[in-house]
């Protein structure tokens, strides 16, 4: 899991650091794009991969940033129910523009806009979670506080 970066995956390595956190960005050698994927290349359970899911909120024409345990499907009735406000999809080209980041490489925090985000309350259940760090093939260790404290995080029920 060792090696050099590549360039958006070693810019979130820079902005991580910038921020003052020491987590270290690794780049795996097969896909991480999905939680399945992630589990498979670190060699833990999908229960452990805090997968970043953005979303289009409808009214506020915002994007919202979900981070879930990868072994839950979110309820988006229940998150826009909580928000009081319609969960769309976020295509490609709205991801990236609003993150910096492609679908399968959003990191939990250092995008290009400030952004809402909710954390999955079932990621506190595990001592380290791994998530996205910049690209399809980038993953850092973290706690489920440290993601709270570096995203700003709400700490919901998302499932």
């Amino acid at each position: 899991m060792a090696g050099p970066l590549k360039e958006s995956a070693q810019l979130f390595q820079e902005k991580l650091n910038a921020f003052g956190y020491a987590n270290e960005v690794v780049e795996l050698p097969d896909s991480a794009r999905t939680a399945q994927e992630a589990a498979d290349a670190i060699g833990c359970q999908p229960a452990h991969i805090a997968k970043s899911i953005i979303f289009r909120l409808a009214a506020a024409d915002k994007p919202l940033l979900v981070v879930a345990s990868g072994a839950n499907r979110i309820d988006e009735k229940r998150i826009g129910a909580l928000l009081n406000d319609t969960l769309g999809k976020a295509d490609a080209d709205f991801v990236r523009s609003r993150t910096g980041y492609v679908i399968g490489g959003v990191p939990p925090l250092g995008h290009a806009e400030p952004i809402l985000t909710l954390v999955d309350e079932d990621l506190f259940q595990y001592e380290t979670i791994w998530a996205a760090a910049g690209h399809p093939k980038a993953v850092f260790r973290l706690t489920p506080d440290q993601l709270v404290q570096m995203t700003g995080g709400q700490v919901v029920g998302v499932k």
